[in-house]
C-alpha cells in the first residue's frame, strides 16, 4: 500500500525492507518472524552503505526496527518520531537507542525520555488548513456535489475502513440522512458493496444524499478505484483534503493522523477509537480539550434499537446544534500547529549536520 502511494504522490524513490512483528506472536511465528527481521537488517544494512545517509527518520511501528538498528550499528544519527500519544513497543525500544526523539503533543511527553525528546507537532498537507477557508469550503462541496442545505457528515477509518463504525452507519443510515448529507470513505474491504444496497433501499431524496467511496487518494485523481457509489460521479475525482473541506462534523477512529488533520480542518467530531492500539488516549486529547465527543466501540448501537446508542446520541446532538458544533470547531481548530512539518524538518537537518534553512 505504502509503495503504491508513493509511487502516485511523490517522486520520492521507494525501497522495500523485510520487517514483522514480535509481539503477542505465537512460537512459530515468532521463530518466523525473527528470521524476516535478521533478514530486514541485512537489507537495511546494504541499503544505509549503498545510500550513505547523513540521518535516517523513522515514524514508529516494527516497520522500522530492522532500518534503526542497522543504522546504529553504523553510527548513523536517527530520530524515531511518534504520532500517537502513548508509544508502542517499537518506539519504547527505539527510543532507547535513537539519537533524538520526536513527538507531536505534550502528553508523549511521560512516556519517552526527557532528555532527547522534542514536541514538534503533526505536520499535515497545508491544503488542509486551506480547505476549511470559506472559499476552500464551496470549492470542496462542489467536488462531491453538496449544498449547504443540510450538515455535511464526513464518516471515514482509514485506507482498510472501519468495519464496525461501517455497520453501525448501516445501522442508522435512513435517521442520518433524514439530518445530513453524508460523504463517506468505507474503506476497500468489501464493505462498498452492502452499504450501497442499504441505501439503494431508501427514498430516492436520501440516496442522493449520500456519497460513498470506498478510497480517496490525498491529492487529485480520476481513478476508478475511488469512485462514487451514487448516481453522482465525478469526471476528476475529489480528493480527501476536499472531504475534511466539505465537512461540518465527522464520525472516525482516532488514529494518530486525526489528531492533527481534524484540528487543521477545525472540524468537530465524533471518534470512536480502537483501545487495543491505545487509540482511546488519542481521543481523549481531543475530547478533554473540547474538540470531540468519544464513544466506545461497544457502546455506538447500544443493547436496543441502534437509535438509543451513544453515536447516534452524539450525532444527532451535534447535527441539530451548529452553535455547539462551532464551539467545537474552534476549539479543534486552536489546537492545530500549522509550522510542525518544518520544525520536524528543521530538527532532522539538524541532526544531519546541516545548518539554517526553514523549510
Amino acid at each position: 500500500m505504502e509503495q503504491g502511494l508513493v509511487v502516485r504522490e511523490s517522486a520520492l524513490p521507494y525501497a522495500a525492507i523485510a520487517a514483522a512483528a514480535v509481539r503477542g506472536r505465537g512460537p512459530l511465528e515468532l521463530v518466523r518472524n525473527s528470521a524476516l527481521i535478521a533478514r530486514g537488517m541485512r537489507e537495511a544494512r546494504a541499503l544505509i552503505l549503498r545510500e550513505r545517509p547523513a540521518a535516517v527518520l523513522g515514524t514508529g511501528g516494527y516497520v522500522v526496527f530492522p532500518l534503526f538498528v542497522a543504522a546504529w550499528t553504523l553510527g548513523v544519527p536517527t530520530m524515531i518520531y511518534l504520532p500517537d500519544i502513548v508509544p508502542g513497543l517499537a518506539v519504547k525500544s527505539l527510543s532507547r537507542i535513537a539519537t533524538c526523539v520526536a513527538c507531536s503533543f505534550e502528553p508523549s511527553l511521560a512516556y519517552l525520555p526527557g532528555d532527547k525528546t522534542i514536541v514538534t507537532g503533526y505536520p499535515v498537507r497545508q491544503e488542509l488548513f486551506e480547505a476549511s477557508t470559506p472559499e476552500g469550503k464551496v470549492t470542496s462541496r462542489a467536488a462531491f456535489g453538496v449544498t449547504d442545505e443540510l450538515p455535511v457528515l464526513f464518516i471515514y477509518g482509514g485506507s482498510r475502513g472501519a468495519r464496525n463504525v461501517n455497520r453501525a452507519i448501516e445501522a442508522l443510515l435512513p435517521e442520518l440522512l433524514q439530518l445530513s448529507q453524508i460523504i463517506h470513505v468505507c474503506g476497500r474491504e468489501g464493505d462498498e458493496s452492502w452499504l450501497r444496497a442499504a441505501a439503494e433501499r431508501l427514498p430516492e431524496e436520501l440516496q442522493a444524499r449520500y456519497h460513498l467511496f470506498p478510497y480517496l487518494h490525498s491529492g487529485q485523481g480520476t481513478s476508478a478505484e475511488g469512485r462514487s457509489a451514487d448516481s453522482h460521479v465525478q469526471t476528476a475525482m475529489p480528493t480527501m483534503v476536499q472531504a475534511f473541506g466539505a465537512a461540518d462534523l465527522a464520525i472516525a477512529r482516532a488514529g494518530a493522523s486525526t489528531l492533527a488533520e481534524l484540528p487543521a480542518a477545525g472540524l468537530p467530531a465524533v471518534l470512536v477509537p480502537l483501545v487495543a492500539v491505545k487509540q482511546d488516549k488519542n481521543a481523549d486529547y481531543l475530547a478533554e480539550r473540547g474538540a470531540a465527543v468519544s464513544v466506545p466501540d461497544d457502546e455506538m448501537l447500544g443493547a436496543g434499537r441502534p437509535v438509543d446508542g451513544r453515536l447516534f446520541r452524539e450525532v444527532r446532538r451535534l447535527l441539530t446544534d451548529s452553535q455547539a458544533r462551532e464551539r467545537m470547531a474552534l476549539a479543534s481548530a486552536a489546537l492545530a500547529r500549522p509550522d510542525a512539518a518544518i520544525r520536524l524538518a528543521d530538527e532532522l537537518l539538524r541532526l544531519a549536520g546541516v545548518e539554517g534553512g526553514q523549510g
